[in-house]
């Protein structure tokens, strides 16, 4: 059974290897990564902006060199791809 983990974490994890946030103006998001808490053993991260497939691959190599277990997923429907982040 995963460990709980908390969205805080995987932030500060992406803001050190240089990530920027994706933040909401003008009525557009502007690139970078939002982190969502998904649950107590489970954070979602999403990338907002040009280049969404690859910066979200990179994320992911990131965050399994750090000991966590990421899976790439999309939400129903054709919605937005996410990386689900757990602690193993």
């Amino acid at each position: 059974m995963a460990r709980r983990i908390k969205a805080a974490d995987v932030e500060r994890l992406l803001t050190d290897q240089g990530h920027g946030f994706s933040e909401f103006e003008a009525g557009e998001w502007d690139p970078g990564f939002r982190v969502a808490q998904a649950g107590p053993r489970q954070v979602n991260v999403f990338y907002d902006g040009p280049g969404e497939a690859d910066q979200l691959t990179a994320i992911t190599t990131e965050l399994r060199a750090k000991g966590l277990h990421v899976v790439a997923t999309q939400q129903d429907r054709g919605g937005r791809r996410r990386l689900e982040v757990t602690r193993p």
